[in-house]
């Protein structure tokens, strides 16, 4: 059919995608190489920060609890977190680096600012539903329980064979022991954190094909985009003004066939129609102010019931579209105005037998 997205997305399509903030990104592979940039760091920088960490303490062990004044806390504060801070600043960097670094190879260095506009559609109740009961969700309830699942059978790998040992360690000093066990820790949390890369590897590839999926394009849309990618500037806002003010005329005409108009009174106008085709009513035209009410006329004319609410009209204007089904959660709204509409026709076709 000639609706079916079956075409890979044009640059266009996908320049405004990029400025949407509509790209591949994968959260857990960012986390993954984050975590394991850290470990790395640690073991690299745990020596001299453990050794920070020894003469701060032995300092504060060492100092007179008399000597230690309200008006030397802070100081006292300073000389045991400064040494450390000291010490866990690499650490830090390098996780910062790494997410940064991870965060460009996954979507590249092209900041938007578009993405930080609001936008009400993100909080689409009905948008909200499907997020969280929708297939993508299915799949990241699954790719959670996958996570838990695959790190503890990796530590538990890892750490079952080494149950044996601990009996060793018995009698050993607490330097040599906190080695040891420090050590083991490291290792355990490498293949976990590899483990996890490897999952947040596969995610990304999946972000890539949903992103890819929700990207395509029917036929249609590609020629009507290589119509106009060759234009004039002027030319292409004259066409896109014509094209405005066709889909307006279509609206139009669709009016009279609407089963109920709901107003605001004045500022807002939606019409709808339920001709038992479709699941629920539909919106067949939309419009505020002038527009609003050249519909209320219309209608008028053609002999629609034009019922104010306002919450409802407020509502059908801001979350459907021209052509679309109401959402489920305006179900009963709607109904309670159709059925008075309903109620008042047969009214009057019984006063006029």
């Amino acid at each position: 059919m000639a609706g079916d997205k079956t075409e890979k997305p044009t640059p266009k399509r996908r320049r405004e995608a990029r400025e949407r903030g509509t790209v591949a990104k994968s959260p857990d592979l960012q986390g993954a190489v984050v975590l394991l940039a850290g470990i790395a760091a640690l073991g690299a920088a745990g020596p001299a920060l453990m050794e920070r960490v020894g003469e701060v303490t032995r300092a504060s062990l060492s100092t007179d609890p008399a000597t230690v004044t309200p008006d030397k806390v802070g100081t006292l504060l300073a000389d045991v977190l400064g040494p450390v801070a000291v010490g866990l600043a690499p650490v830090v960097v390098i996780c910062a680096v790494a997410g940064l670094a991870i965060g460009i190879a996954q979507v590249g260095f092209k900041p938007s600012v578009k993405i930080l506009k609001p936008d009400f559609k993100r909080i689409n109740p009905v948008n909200g539903f499907k997020n969280i009961f929708g297939p993508n969700a299915l799949f990241q309830a699954a790719k959670n329980i996958l996570k838990v699942v695959v790190v503890a059978a990796v530590v538990l790998w890892a750490l079952l064979p080494h149950l044996a040992e601990v009996a060793s360690m018995v009698g050993m000093s607490p330097v040599a022991l906190g080695a040891e066990i420090a050590g083991e820790m490291r290792s355990i949390a490498l293949r976990a954190a590899a483990a996890y890369v490897l999952i947040g590897v596969a995610d990304y590839a999946y972000q890539r094909y949903r992103t890819e999926k929700s990207l395509r394009m029917s036929k249609q849309e590609v020629k009507d985009e290589l119509k106009t990618q060759d234009l004039a500037p002027e030319i292409k806002s004259a066409l896109r003004r014509r094209q405005a003010e066709m889909a307006r005329a279509r609206m139009m005409a669709d009016v009279p066939t609407a089963d109920v108009v709901v107003t605001n009174p004045t500022h807002y106008a939606v019409a709808l129609r339920y001709d038992g085709s479709t699941p629920a009513p539909v919106v067949v035209a939309k419009g505020m102010d002038h527009l609003a009410a050249r519909i209320r006329e219309i209608a008028r004319d053609a002999g629609v019931p034009i019922v104010p609410d306002p919450p409802l009209a407020r509502s059908l204007y801001r979350t459907v579209e021209v052509g679309q089904e109401i959402p489920e959660q305006l179900y009963q709204a709607v109904a309670q105005v159709l059925a008075y509409v309903y109620r008042v026709a047969g009214r009057r076709r019984a006063a006029a037998a």
